[in-house]
């Protein structure tokens, strides 16, 4: 992907004035949690959520309990729930043979008899290959903004969370944007079926509706008429994109290259794409300073402690770790001068989900994107821009910073980072093997 200029892509952005007071940041998951109930139980006129999944467990019938009870409240309320198609028919990882979400919103749409739908939507013929990862709540004129999906760890119904960064925005023209790409793009496709009403169709059924659907997508936008490319003020700026060259991916990089003083990045998985890789070498070069915050590799959703049975994704927090080892080895002179600085967040037996862009005093990016080859190249990814060019919201985003690095250490150099030939056995035997067939850039394409 060729750099674009940063001036001409982020000044052409047509973006959603909102005064600074009208953007929240909820600290964390319980909050989050506590505010996704709050608001739905009072709606008045829309309830547009939309995840990677809706889980069976007791977060997950939490939320559809309380959609189902504003629905009999409000039976006039407009109450949409979108999940990928592929991930809410099949059980969780290394779980075996399970029915899969599906089969329980089935259940709760017999037993409650109301319309509360839940659409499954294909990014792609298969799973590995492309997921609904956008992200973003209408409620009302609300949005509520998280990286995060519906279960116990990410709405820290118990002792564990997932650590994730969670937003409310009051804007009725940007929850408009947001709701009416939901509601024609996403829900309205041909390939997108109810998966609360049995039966769904088969998904070999619906291969060739799903590719002409990805055809589509890929000239999908926010409906923005209503905005302005006026920057003399606080804007949110809606973006979506799939595949390569997308909007999201072309505003991402030219983030990067507009960067002249300060930027930090967030994302779980270290695996940058080629091209931003290249864009964050660029800005070291320009002498940008650069935090990259990034959760330990135990504090990884994927990581699995050795004395408990391995499957295939125990390896991915050895990848990135290695991945990270190998990036800190050849940028070990701007590590050394204080001009990179590589954080790793650890706390107990939690686990760590965040994204996101800070450039200088002016950009801020929320978003669901793990800045990886998949974001990219393979799934549906949206974020929200905050273009702040007098810093009217400079506060809380300095707060928000300053709380994502509580938990952090700075690494000093990349020895402070396990080396692979120390990994568990399994871990090892499986790396070798992908270097000895010359897979692991098809390994990272689709991690």
């Amino acid at each position: 992907m060729r750099p674009i200029a940063p001036t001409l892509a982020l000044n052409n952005l047509r973006g959603f004035p909102l005064p600074a007071h009208a953007i929240t940041t909820l600290p964390g998951p319980a909050d989050y949690r506590r505010c996704l109930l709050e608001r739905i139980a009072n709606a008045q006129r829309r309830i547009y959520l939309v995840a990677l999944y809706l889980q069976q467990d007791e977060s997950g019938q939490e939320i559809l309990d309380a959609l189902y009870a504003a629905k009999a409240a409000r039976p006039e309320l407009d109450i949409v729930v979108a999940v990928d198609w592929f991930r809410a028919q099949r059980g969780l990882i290394g779980a075996g043979k399970q029915p899969g979400n599906a089969a329980w919103y089935q259940a709760e749409h017999l037993s409650h008899g109301l319309e509360v739908p839940v659409y499954g939507v294909p990014i792609q013929t298969r799973e590995l290959f492309g997921v609904l990862h956008l992200k973003g709540h209408v409620i009302d004129d609300c949005v509520i903004y998280s990286g995060a999906s519906f279960n116990n760890v990410y709405l820290h119904r118990f002792e564990q969370y997932r650590l994730d960064r969670y937003h409310v925005l009051e804007s009725p023209a940007l929850a408009n944007a947001m709701q009416g790409l939901i509601a024609q793009t996403l829900i309205g496709g041909a390939a997108s079926y109810r998966l609360d009403t049995p039966p769904p169709a088969k998904s070999r059924t619906l291969n060739r509706a799903i590719k002409a659907f990805r055809s589509q997508l890929k000239d999908a936008a926010y409906d923005s008429h209503a905005g302005t490319t006026d920057a003399s003020g606080l804007r949110v700026i809606p973006l979506v994109g799939v595949g390569r060259n997308n909007l999201l991916n072309r505003t991402l990089l030219a983030l990067i290259a507009a960067s002249e003083q300060q930027l930090t990045l967030c994302t779980p998985y270290f695996n940058l794409p080629p091209e931003l890789l290249r864009a964050v070498n660029r800005a070291l070069k320009r002498g940008v300073t650069i935090d990259i915050i990034m959760g330990d590799k135990t504090a990884n959703d994927f990581f699995t402690p050795p004395d408990q049975p391995f499957n295939i994704s125990s390896v991915l927090p050895y990848v990135y770790e290695s991945n990270l080892r190998a990036f800190a080895r050849k940028q070990h002179k701007a590590i050394e001068r204080g001009q990179l600085n590589l954080h790793l967040w650890k706390e107990g037996t939690h686990t760590f989900h965040l994204k996101g862009v800070w450039v200088d005093q002016r950009y801020t990016l929320l978003t669901g994107n793990n800045l990886n080859p998949r974001a990219f190249r393979l799934d549906l990814e949206n974020a929200l821009l905050l273009d702040d060019p007098h810093a009217e919201w400079s506060s809380p985003r300095e707060e928000e910073l300053a709380q994502l690095m509580r938990n952090t250490t700075r690494i000093g150099h990349y020895t402070a980072l396990e080396s692979p030939d120390d990994y568990p056995a399994k871990v090892r035997t499986f790396l070798r093997r992908i270097r000895r067939i010359r897979a692991g850039r098809v390994l990272n394409a689709i991690l």
